[in-house]
């Protein structure tokens, strides 16, 4: 009976969930001090409790759910799905205090990073380990490895070893900084827009005008994005893409460590035009410089009253390729598992907090300042092959001069070698290369004359996403380059989605284990590219697929 005693319902003895301890949530408030609890911060306090005490003991997550008002699994979820965080359950014993970070990715692999993990392997002491991890952003300077937050680049065994006793003298980026910048008539046209001497239909028609594309990978029309979004209604926000973790890749970081207000002004010249609310900096966590540069340079343009305190926000990523889809970006920074969104709605009518979002990444509004001033005739004036404007190239790889190199868009991989990386390496003969990172597919040599630029790859099984050419030469085995760009994928996938989940494992086992199985990986690479929620299973198969069709002896 619904009402017999003996059938009611007892109280728990406990309440559910994971009991809260004072002493943990005192230390969390602590850490917190007075930032708001909003969900969008979770990231931000999961960072500040792992810097603290080297990991995310449960006590300290269960006390962080009960200060921010949120379930135990929401903040779970969030802090077991990066590689920078380190959950630790009761009973288990926490990571070493030091944690000696090693780049496995192409171009590190290339330069020897495995001779180094050995060596380093009988050469530590306790309270140390060595950590895997996918590309840094360090290819120019391969192989590349952090100690805790200390980049080193290039890493060796000594340098590691010095940069654990401290003695190890850290690349100090130089940055234009915003006397310097000002000085050099940094900042004009931002303060034409604000008093009325240039209008936002004038910014747009010149970013139409000039054909400028997103430098992200997707390469959509600037000027036409930003009048889509300024044409949805209020409140609108900016979200900036710098979690440049594609492998090969580094050229935002060049230019935040170099000359980061000519990209800030183009930033804040896209918050005027789509009359943002708010700008939020999603910044990968492999760039501590680049963040410390940001957070100091931004504080000097409150200072100066070109923006209001708290206007734009830098939030810092842990470790998670996906971030770089934009879609899982904004559910990174709202605090949720960024898992990719399903298509349509995209961002510019639904994005950060439900609100028309208009997403750039940083090379994109680096180039905006000088297109608006200059003029579109200026910009279609660099390019070259027929094509228009400048574009910055992550070259890595067998070449003598690696690093990130501004040329005309449309180059070709041979004039980008000979005229901007001093030639090949020695000894090296040029044999293939990737010309848009690990995603981008792999050409051969003998179509080393296709321009660098959108359009000219994609009859060929390629395209140029973020302009991250890696250069592979007669001494790289491209099976084993395919196998570590899978397994890249293949840890990288959120896992949401089936086709690439199950996929990437497979694809992974098949090169391992019958690499002459094309049937196999035909059939893989149909599902997963039709049938992927987002771009990094629906191009994951690009390496294979490229080598079946260019260099189908290499899997025979």
């Amino acid at each position: 009976m619904p009402n017999s005693p003996d059938r009611r319902r007892r109280p728990a003895a406990l309440p559910k969930g994971r009991p809260v301890d004072p002493a943990a949530q005192e230390e969390v408030r602590a850490l917190l001090g007075d930032a708001p609890r909003r969900r969008d911060g979770l990231l931000d306090a999961l960072h500040r409790i792992q810097d603290r005490f080297g990991c995310l003991h449960v006590r300290h997550l269960a006390a962080l759910a009960a200060e921010m008002r949120l379930a135990q699994t929401e903040v779970f979820e969030v802090a077991s799905f990066y590689a920078h965080f380190d959950v630790v359950h009761e009973g288990e014993a926490p990571p070493p205090p030091v944690s000696v970070r090693v780049c496995d990715g192409i171009a590190c692999t290339m330069a020897g990073v495995e001779d180094m993990v050995r060596d380093l392997a009988g050469r530590l002491g306790p309270g140390v380990r060595i950590v895997r991890a996918p590309c840094m952003g360090g290819c120019d300077h391969a192989p590349s490895a952090t100690v805790n937050h200390t980049p080193v680049e290039p890493a060796a065994p000594d340098s590691v070893l010095a940069a654990l006793d401290g003695t190890y003298r850290v690349r100090i980026p130089a940055p234009v900084r915003f006397a310097e910048y000002r000085a050099q008539g940094g900042y004009a046209l931002l303060g034409a827009c604000h008093d009325g001497r240039r209008t936002p239909e004038e910014v747009i028609a010149a970013l139409e005008e000039s054909a400028l594309r997103g430098m992200g990978g997707a390469g959509f029309p600037t000027g036409r994005k930003w009048r889509l979004v300024r044409g949805e209604p209020a409140p609108r926000h900016l979200v900036v893409n710098a979690d440049e973790g594609e492998p090969g890749t580094f050229k935002d970081r060049h230019y935040l460590e170099t000359d980061p207000h000519r990209f800030l002004e183009g930033m804040l010249l896209a918050a005027w035009v789509i009359e943002a609310a708010e700008v939020h900096l999603y910044l990968r966590d492999e760039y501590p410089q680049a963040r410390a540069i940001l957070h100091a340079e931004i504080a000097t343009l409150e200072d100066a009253g070109l923006v209001a305190p708290g206007f734009i926000r830098v939030h810092r990523g842990a470790g998670a390729y996906i971030c770089g889809e934009e879609s899982s970006m904004l559910e990174s920074i709202e605090g949720k598992r960024p898992l990719p969104r399903h298509k349509p709605p995209f961002p510019a009518q639904v994005g950060l907090f439900g609100r028309p979002t208009l997403i750039n990444n940083i090379e994109t509004l680096f180039w905006a300042r000088d297109i608006v001033e200059k003029g579109a005739a200026w910009w279609g004036a660099q390019g070259r092959h027929g094509r228009q404007g400048l574009r910055t190239y992550s070259v890595s790889g067998r070449v003598r001069l690696p690093g990130p190199k501004v040329a005309p868009a449309g180059i070709t991989v041979r004039e980008l070698i000979d005229e901007f990386c001093g030639g090949m390496a020695e000894g090296h003969a040029f044999k293939a290369y990737l010309p848009g990172g690990a995603s981008g597919g792999l050409l051969p040599a003998s179509l080393g004359d296709l321009p660098l630029d959108f359009g000219a790859l994609e009859p060929h099984g390629c395209f140029i996403g973020s302009a991250a050419v890696i250069v592979l030469s007669d001494k790289d085995d491209l099976r084993r380059v395919a196998l570590n760009l899978l397994r890249f994928f293949r840890n990288e996938s959120c896992g949401q989605c089936t086709p690439c989940r199950v996929g990437t494992e497979k694809a992974v086992l098949l090169l391992e284990h019958d690499p002459g199985n094309r049937a196999g990986f035909e059939a893989l690479t149909k599902v997963m590219t039709d049938a992927s929620i987002c771009g990094l299973g629906q191009a994951a198969m690009n390496p294979v697929r490229s080598i079946l069709r260019h260099f189908p002896e290499e899997l025979a």
